[in-house]
């Protein structure tokens, strides 16, 4: 039965204040079968191959498609494109399949998705790597292109099939074209919605619609593999940066889908009439902190290790999250339970030792040099942490400057690599997906090529040496040795810093049915009943 809660002022204001601007587009609306979703944060950054952020990672899921998918079990799938191999396993011929077109009527073609691998390697930790193995790309026609490979990899499907961060979306020639550095200006891929440009408010609000000429795989959805069926018209996201406003929206029907449910507030809605909570991503996520490894304090392993000794995984996660049973302590860099896991640097980075931290300090003669935090406070998941880090710090000695700003400003200053004074940072921290965790390329923070790294930036070639033995061995015990002496490099080099692992909880209306369970937010599959 259908909660018939009343409708609070806090959230009517904020509802009319969302559609400011598109009162246009409201005959529309009302007329189609539309999910309102309340997601993590406002989505500002619209080209998810200049960045990591999950809503942008998200945004690209819903407008864009991948040739390749990953299913429930791990397993690559065939997406938009099949593949063949040769017998000596040195060329991929890939195949589009039938039907595929983009958003402004265009056949998907090959040379659109050999632009779109290119400019996606260009700056992800997997494609790097992968393009110094790949001897050419090139397209035999309208529909085929192969990849020849200098030696045998399993890294080309793996890309190709990434989950998160920046997977390889694919996007048309003209726009694919675009230098990864520079962000694109028009949103047009082939996937099953489309982004509906006129409705979109920066921060508060995105719109996507059903593509009504998108044609699904006939295999059944897993994870970003199989059938991606569109059974609703739209779905609208919004941003509301006071949780409890979204929760009062939630129980009063006028939304229907909360992304991230504050740990706090799940009492509200663990017995709510009409409301679901679930975690939809079972394996679940790990957090942690990133150092700036260019500027002081922590261009020197010694200070990025106190800073490491002073911060306590148990303070961070009881702070966070609070109920044990959605959290558990953990060092891996490649998480506990993924098969690369690894305890080295537990003594280090999972309890507070400040007589340690404090030693370190005085070894590497800190001069007080402040530590530019950055500190979102608009995100549920992430608010926490960076509180109390500052406090772990101050406790053991370091000056810090706490800088508070939202989320997809965060993101944008991640890639800053200005000094502190002029506009950079040294520290922030986020989470990512086990999911995609577990080893040394699906894992973002492991790669450590500089300035070619990703934010942070850490230089160690040894790490990088290593992630390409990794790429070229197909041996699973030879694999877990690698990641052992990664996790060991990645500890001792402050490359990451793990903060713990905890699941997320979800929360939707009983008239969604066929809610997707995937460590991405992904809305296709999901049903809506009528009032």
């Amino acid at each position: 039965m259908r909660s018939t809660k009343w409708t609070s002022p806090a959230v009517k204001g904020w509802i009319l204040a969302a559609a400011l601007g598109g009162a246009m587009f409201a005959g529309h609306a009302a007329q189609a079968q539309t999910v309102t979703a309340v997601m993590q944060s406002g989505l500002r950054v619209m080209d998810p191959i200049t960045t990591t952020a999950f809503m942008s990672r998200d945004h690209g899921y819903m407008i864009y498609d991948t040739l390749l998918g990953m299913d429930e079990h791990f397993q690559v799938r065939p997406q938009m494109a099949d593949w063949q191999v040769s017998d000596d396993a040195l060329v991929y011929t890939f195949t589009l399949r039938d039907g595929l077109q983009w958003h402004d009527g265009q056949p998907v073609t090959a040379n659109d998705c050999i632009a779109s691998i290119k400019r996606w390697a260009s700056v992800d930790a997997t494609g790097q790597v992968l393009m110094t193995m790949v001897a050419g790309i090139e397209a035999l026609d309208d529909r085929r292109f192969e990849v020849r490979l200098e030696e045998p990899t399993t890294l080309l499907l793996e890309g190709l099939a990434k989950l998160s961060s920046r997977p390889a979306f694919m996007m048309p020639e003209r726009i694919a074209d675009t230098p990864a550095s520079t962000q694109i200006t028009e949103y047009i891929g082939s996937g099953p919605f489309k982004f509906v440009t006129a409705e979109f408010q920066p921060g508060a609000k995105a719109v996507y619609e059903k593509n009504p000429d998108y044609v699904p795989r006939d295999e059944p959805s897993s994870w970003t593999a199989g059938g991606k069926v569109v059974k609703v018209d739209r779905v609208e996201w919004l941003a509301m940066p006071d949780q409890m406003t979204a929760i009062n929206a939630l129980q009063s029907g006028d939304v229907d889908f909360i992304q991230q449910v504050p740990f706090d507030l799940l009492p509200l809605l663990e017995r709510q009439e009409g409301t679901e909570v679930e975690v939809l991503d079972q394996l679940g996520a790990w957090s942690y902190f990133r150092f700036n490894h260019l500027y002081p304090p922590f261009d020197d392993a010694r200070l990025r290790q106190a800073a490491m000794y002073a911060v306590s995984q148990q303070d961070v996660l009881d702070s966070l999250v609070g109920n044990p049973d959605y959290y558990r302590t953990c060092a891996a860099v490649f998480g506990c339970g993924n098969p690369n896991e690894n305890d080295y640097g537990a003594e280090m980075v999972i309890p507070a030792n400040l007589d340690r931290a404090r030693a370190l300090l005085e070894e590497a003669h800190y001069d007080g040099t402040p530590v530019v935090l950055l500190q979102p406070t608009d995100l549920a998941m992430l608010a926490p942490q960076p509180v109390v880090i500052a406090s772990a710090l101050r406790a053991a000695g370091f000056n810090v400057d706490m800088r508070p700003m939202d989320w997809q400003s965060v993101v944008m200053q991640q890639s800053n690599q200005n000094p502190p004074a002029q506009g950079g940072w040294n520290l922030f921290s986020t989470f990512s997906i086990l999911a995609t965790s577990g080893d040394p390329f699906g894992n973002t923070t492991i790669a450590a090529n500089g300035r070619e790294a990703w934010a942070g930036w850490p230089d160690v070639p040894e790490i990088e040496a290593l992630r390409l033995d990794y790429a070229r061995s197909t041996d699973a015990a030879e694999r877990k040795q690698i990641t052992a002496e990664i996790q060991r490099l990645a500890i001792d080099q402050g490359v990451v810093a793990p903060l713990g692992q905890f699941q997320i909880p979800a929360a939707y209306s009983d008239r969604l049915s066929d809610v997707p369970h995937a460590p991405v937010t992904i809305f296709w599959g999901m049903g809506k009943s009528e009032e």
